[in-house]
């Protein structure tokens, strides 16, 4: 089993920063206010605080619960994405949360052994939760799309970038 031991200090930031990245992914497809925004923010946090109770769970995800109870924990996980996203266009930032996910595809693949399909398979969760959190388009709730094909797009495209589209 993969745990936090089989990565550096850096590569652990960008594995912390992951349910992040794939969620802000989906965010930036169709930004849907300040309310949808709360919403989906909530849904990676929840996503990755319900995988963190799961007892057949992941080491990888319980490691990372384990790490974002602490500060310093909380602080790697922002650390791993916040330099290379800060003052970009949200056109911008989805690319790059893409390319950062990439890198984690990649980087699981080399070192997370039988663990990386299904912690790449819980990333790719945690961007279709977010997608789900909140309706888009509508007045004041009623109406609306539950997913967008923006969103659904951006799924597609945190598979691809983790290497199980």
């Amino acid at each position: 089993m993969a745990s936090k031991a089989d990565f550096t200090a850096e590569e652990w930031k960008l594995i912390m920063a992951s349910p992040m990245l794939a969620g802000l992914a989906v965010t930036l497809a169709e930004p849907s206010g300040l309310w949808g925004l709360l919403q989906e923010s909530m849904a990676s946090g929840r996503a990755l605080l319900e995988a963190g109770k799961d007892p057949a769970g992941l080491s990888l995800v319980k490691d990372m619960v384990a790490d974002i109870a602490t500060s310093e924990g909380r602080a790697a996980a922002r650390e791993g994405f916040k330099d290379d996203l800060t003052g970009k266009t949200p056109a911008e930032l989805k690319v790059q949360a893409i390319t950062k996910l990439t890198q984690v595809g990649n980087l699981l693949d080399a070192k997370a052994g039988a663990d990386a399909a299904p912690f790449k398979a819980w990333l790719k969760h945690v961007s279709e939760s977010v997608a789900e959190a909140s309706t888009e388009g509508g007045f004041l709730g009623f109406g609306g799309v539950k997913v967008t094909d923006a969103e659904k797009a951006s799924i597609a495209e945190v598979a691809k970038a983790l290497n199980i589209a």
